[in-house]
């Protein structure tokens, strides 16, 4: 079982900011991966969209899980 460290290291502001930023720039990546496959601009965007909708929520509940977590840094 990995050791929990009870405050997290970083803001909720903070993850919730590195998560909007990433999920744009995934935005971009799927929709263009989408638009390869599909060959429709259109779908494309809402391929994107709709996944990284949903993707959103789970990568910030994640990040802030995994900066609960001590394992693996320095002093924990």
């Amino acid at each position: 079982m990995c050791p929990s460290v009870g405050r997290p290291r970083q803001a909720r502001s903070r993850a919730l900011v590195k998560t909007l930023c990433y999920r744009v720039l995934m935005v971009v990546v799927t929709v263009v991966v989408a638009w390869f496959v599909v060959g429709d601009v259109g779908e494309a965007a809402s391929i994107g969209l709709v996944a990284n909708v949903a993707k959103t929520g789970t990568y910030y509940a994640y990040e802030r899980l995994w900066d609960r977590i001590g394992w693996g840094l320095p002093g924990a």
